[in-house]
């Protein structure tokens, strides 16, 4: 869905079996020096994927911001996926200007699929949309984005849901499915066609995975406990694990948004916590959270490789005025399976397994 700057021993193995659960806490204490470099501010919700030897990551922006690397420290910018606003979005949305929202990029059979969102902030006014392309690399001859429209849309006082931020997965049957949801009545997902283009079923089929019920009083679905959103989904350890964010984005220093987890044997839940209490019910386990220098961390995605896996995300900067900043970390798994944040990446522990 990656931060040190001395080189001691790793502190996984200075911590015994007895307090491993305290780790996470003890890491978001301590792990914590600035990293990735280059064009890494601003970044909303980046989703990564790798092709060749290239990561690239997409964020909410104009047009789609894409950036690239080569060791996941130092980033460049190299355009957008869109250089105009697309017509049928121009028409859809009044005073639409190009603005999209939490992309997910998705790989199949020589083809990538980014999917995005375009929303009204504050309301379930939303599409997620799809375009694609042959190559993410600039310089291929066949580099070509196309775009697909809409697959997905939310309407108000018709819909309890939110059709934002995006996540593709494919089952262990091979099919692919959507994950999608942002305040509103949670995160749902539905299963998509075979061209990866529409959804599957009409009428659409939507499986609910979690949801914080929301206050007493408060006036609609963006209010009070209703804060989740930003699914992403993996699969380890015979597990699906569903991370999401918690809490507020977008208020700068006065953010406290924090990334959580839940698992499940089944794809389509039931998703529960380390303590066994469902996601449904505002169920979640704490990944990694705020602090003084990063008031904020969330809407991540997660990248498994080889050598490791990877949490990225993007966290808001007290010492720059609440920037949206890049943060990749590692991820591991505690000795009962669940994540685990571990150091930000920086060019010295680089492949370190820590």
């Amino acid at each position: 869905m990656i931060n040190l700057k001395n080189k001691s021993n790793c502190y996984l193995d200075r911590i015994s079996s007895s307090i491993f659960m305290l780790l996470p806490l003890l890491l978001l204490q301590v792990f914590d020096a600035s990293a990735q470099r280059g064009d890494v501010v601003p970044v909303h919700d980046p989703v990564i994927i790798k092709q060749d030897s290239v990561y690239y990551i997409f964020s909410t922006g104009t047009g789609i911001p894409i950036r690239r690397s080569k060791d996941l420290v130092n980033w460049e910018y190299v355009g957008e996926v869109f250089d105009k606003p697309q017509e049928w979005a121009v028409k859809k949305f009044k005073g639409y200007t190009g603005h999209i929202s939490a992309p997910d990029i998705f790989y199949d059979n020589g083809t990538y699929y980014l999917y995005y969102s375009i929303t009204k902030f504050g309301k379930n006014t939303s599409v997620i949309a799809v375009a694609t392309n042959k190559t993410l690399h600039p310089e291929d001859p066949n580099y070509k984005w196309v775009d697909h429209g809409i697959v997905l849309e939310s309407v108000p006082n018709r819909d309890d849901w939110n059709a934002l931020d995006v996540n593709i997965v494919r089952d262990e049957n091979g099919e692919v499915w959507m994950a999608f949801g942002s305040f509103w009545s949670g995160i749902k997902i539905v299963k998509l066609a075979p061209d990866l283009l529409k959804i599957q079923t009409y009428p659409q089929e939507w499986y609910p995975l979690a949801r914080r019920p929301r206050l007493a009083g408060t006036p609609d679905w963006h209010s009070g406990e209703a804060a989740i959103e930003a699914p992403f989904i993996v699969h380890k350890n015979g597990y699906w694990y569903l991370f999401v964010s918690f809490d507020y984005c977008c208020r700068g220093v006065n953010s406290n948004y924090k990334i959580m987890v839940g698992r499940s044997k089944n794809l389509l839940g039931p998703y529960v916590d380390r303590d066994g209490t469902p996601m449904m019910e505002s169920g979640g386990t704490l990944v990694l959270a705020g602090d003084k220098r990063w008031p904020g961390r969330g809407h991540n995605a997660v990248l498994m490789e080889k050598d490791g896996d990877w949490l990225v995300y993007h966290a808001y900067d007290a010492d720059n005025d609440g920037a949206r900043t890049l943060r990749i970390r590692r991820l591991l798994w505690d000795k009962d399976g669940w994540p685990v944040a571990g150091k930000v990446i920086t060019e010295d522990n680089e492949r370190e397994k820590q």
